[in-house]
């Protein structure tokens, strides 16, 4: 069974309300003495002219405006509304003939003033009916045009949201998986010398494995789970690299949890164990995680410049810096910088992260 909520009455009941004051000022209205008794023909008049003004308004919303003006057909719009003010003061000049109601009212004039009244013979223009008229088109175009550009507003919202998610999975799956398969070999030649060690490391990718398929599924994570994820990478990173390579990891304690996109840090990771591991030369990758305050994180990451061809551990075809630096943007527009030096007085690569994620 459907669940009716408030928002799908919403727009009829504004229309009630909104008829109904229409009914008030105009259904009711009549001349201003007190002894003045209207002829039932009045009245009747004025409910059919209500009719008549609602039945405009509609037509000029639904079919008008929607075809003429919003296709770019201004000048047959221009035209449509011409042709809708004067049919409605010819309906109204009918009523009036139909139901003899000039002379009708001529009478009740004569009643309430005691006197008689000298009829004009020139027929009399209505300009309350056009001014009526007038005012019911231009609500029901104004009303139309806003509600179809909050109607396009909202759309143009919904497939940027779109496009944004898209691009975000895009770049979330371009996390290089040749660093899983590489490490399951490693785990593998593990197990013939410390089955133990194995165990361990299996766990950890295990652990990864299931941070990176389940527990990012919501579009945010903790930024202890990151850490961990974190943690758990370069431990196993570790497990291929030789006595020359030097990895420093320093991170916060405590750390002060907050909500903040996932594996937004590996790339900058992914980058350094690319780059920076060589076969036949020392090196060292450094890597620092702060948190000046609870809502900044900072991420360090340094990495020596090898003259000869590195070692690519982590894969040839991580996400990026180019395409991290475009995550960024979509995530934390305006909320981070990012300071990329090429080659540091040390010799080294350093990339330094300052992440707003209140």
């Amino acid at each position: 069974m459907a669940v009716l909520t408030p928002r799908r009455y919403l727009t009829p009941l504004i229309h009630v309300l909104m008829w109904g004051l229409f009914g008030l000022t105009f259904l009711l209205f009549q001349p201003l003495t007190g002894r003045l008794t209207m002829p039932p023909q009045f009245w009747l008049r004025q409910a059919l002219m209500f009719c008549v003004w609602v039945a405009t308004f509609y037509f000029t919303a639904r079919v008008s405006v929607p075809r003429l003006l919003f296709q770019g057909r201004t000048g047959w719009f221009v035209l449509a509304l011409s042709a809708t003010t004067v049919a409605v003061l010819l309906f109204g000049k009918f009523l009036e003939l139909s139901l003899n109601l000039p002379a009708l009212m001529n009478k009740a004039f004569e009643a309430a003033a005691g006197r008689p009244r000298l009829l004009s013979g020139r027929p009399r223009f209505d300009s309350m009916s056009l001014l009526t008229t007038m005012f019911v088109l231009g609500i029901s175009t104004s009303i139309t045009v806003v509600q179809k550009w909050q109607t396009d507003a909202q759309l143009r919202q919904t497939l940027e949201q779109q496009r944004v998610s898209a691009e975000l999975s895009v770049l979330k799956a371009q996390i290089n998986p040749h660093f899983f398969f590489n490490t399951l070999n490693n785990i593998y030649a593990l197990t013939l010398l410390d089955g133990e060690q194995a165990r361990t490391a299996l766990h950890r990718l295990s652990r990864m494995m299931r941070y990176v398929l389940y527990d990012t599924a919501g579009g945010l994570t903790l930024l202890s789970q990151e850490l961990a994820f974190v943690q758990d990478y370069i431990t196993l990173m570790q497990l291929r690299l030789d006595e020359r390579v030097t990895v420093t990891f320093e991170r916060p304690e405590p750390i002060r949890d907050v909500p903040v996109a996932p594996m937004l840090l590996l790339p900058f990771l992914e980058n350094a164990f690319k780059h920076g591991v060589a076969a036949t030369s020392a090196s060292s990758i450094f890597i620092a995680l702060r948190q000046p305050t609870p809502e900044v994180v900072e991420l360090e990451v340094r990495n020596t410049r090898l003259p000869l061809p590195a070692t690519d551990l982590a894969g040839s075809n991580g996400i990026g810096l180019a395409n991290t630096r475009r995550r960024l943007d979509l995530l934390y527009p305006g909320q981070f910088t990012l300071l990329v030096e090429d080659h540091t007085p040390a010799n080294e690569f350093r990339v330094h992260l300052t992440l707003h994620v209140a």
